[in-house]
């Protein structure tokens, strides 16, 4: 850290320098950190947006416009808007929607109707009926940043605590005991049949979309030895601390959801961030489902390890390097000028500016 200025004109930063002195023109930030954009690599808020209630749809346009708006509110400059790709054909669980959305996310993008940089990330549900359909519907002109291996069968990765996946399941469908009996019968079914053509399938198609491969909820050495085969670099929210190690041991970077943080703890009983983070096999942190808890989480993370840019970088370069993105995540001449002003307040920290691309947001 240093005391200094950061300038910048025609959307990139031109030049850092340690110096106490505030010229003229500038905006003098009273002592308050200066921080890179945060970066955002899973987050599910644009789902929560177009459809608030369950069985409820808000018109799409309007969701990602309220979506983006949020997350500029929360010092997320670049985020990777997670889309499911895989869905049920009975009228049960998912609908198709990602193709759709995306093309209505890049026409705002183009039509420079967005306040920050929006990628997308498919999330390749490996359990479902319409997974390989779905996925050849995206082209290399779409920019897939992110194609994530998700499996949800019941009785392993998160969902290995049956009793937990059952409070969960019940509860947000408001389901009887048959139903979900009934659902736990027909997912594992299905998994049995294509699970294999649809994981080898979708490591194919992000290949062809040019997209970071990502594994997600991997538990066991063995299921991280599988991620890394299939040239898996980005392990997104291990369930264990084997797994967690395994991916240190396979050069895989780890990724953690903040509310994990947070709260101190996984809400599907799996491994705790901040014992990963003790352990030293923390590098990156989502907002997963609470955009604001990704500037939180990072000044956890500092307490944790005593040592405020490490964790910093876990919402800034370390993500961005992740996914090839090599002009952000960083205050360095010629990088976007993303960065965020915030103020410590007591045991808090108040956003006081963001900009993104040097226009500011929020």
């Amino acid at each position: 850290m240093i005391l200094g200025q950061v300038s910048c004109e025609g959307g990139m930063i031109t030049g850092v320098e340690e110096t106490a002195a505030v010229p003229a023109g500038a905006r003098d930030c009273a002592g308050d950190f200066v921080l890179p954009g945060l970066v955002e690599l899973h987050t599910d808020n644009l789902e929560r947006h177009i459809q608030p209630r369950p069985k409820v749809a808000w018109p799409h346009d309007a969701a990602i416009i309220a979506h983006d708006a949020e997350l500029a509110a929360t010092g997320i400059t670049t985020v990777f808007d997670a889309m499911r790709v895989g869905s049920s054909t009975d009228g049960r669980g998912y609908k198709a929607y990602a193709r759709n959305l995306s093309s209505e996310l890049m026409a705002l993008r183009a039509a420079q109707a967005l306040k920050i940089s929006h990628h997308i990330h498919l999330r390749a549900e490996i359990c479902s009926e319409t997974l390989l359909e779905e996925l050849a519907l995206f082209s290399p002109e779409d920019r897939v940043g992110l194609v994530s291996l998700m499996d949800h069968t019941p009785g392993q990765r998160q969902f290995r605590d049956m009793e937990k996946l059952k409070v969960y399941y019940m509860g947000k469908n408001a389901a009887s005991e048959d139903a979900f009996e009934a659902h736990v019968t027909r997912l594992k079914a299905l998994r049995a049949r294509i699970g294999e053509a649809h994981e080898t399938g979708a490591v194919a198609e992000a290949a062809r979309l040019g997209a970071v491969l990502a594994s997600h909820d991997d538990t066991t050495a063995d299921q991280v030895a599988v991620s890394a085969a299939h040239g898996i670099r980005l392990a997104e929210f291990p369930t264990t601390l084997e797994a967690a190690q395994a991916c240190r041991e396979a050069g895989i970077t780890i990724m953690m959801g903040a509310p994990n943080l947070i709260r101190g703890g996984s809400h599907s009983n799996n491994v705790s961030a901040i014992e990963l983070a003790e352990h030293g096999l923390l590098d990156i942190i989502s907002s997963d489902y609470v955009p604001a808890a990704l500037l939180l989480s990072a000044f956890k993370l500092a307490e944790i390890w005593q040592d405020i840019p490490r964790a910093i970088r876990c919402v800034t370069q370390t993500p961005a390097e992740a996914t090839g993105l090599t002009d952000r995540g960083t205050l360095r001449p010629g990088y976007r000028a993303d960065f965020v002003r915030v103020r410590p307040v007591g045991k808090s920290h108040v956003l006081r500016g963001v900009w993104s691309g040097g226009h500011q947001v929020a």
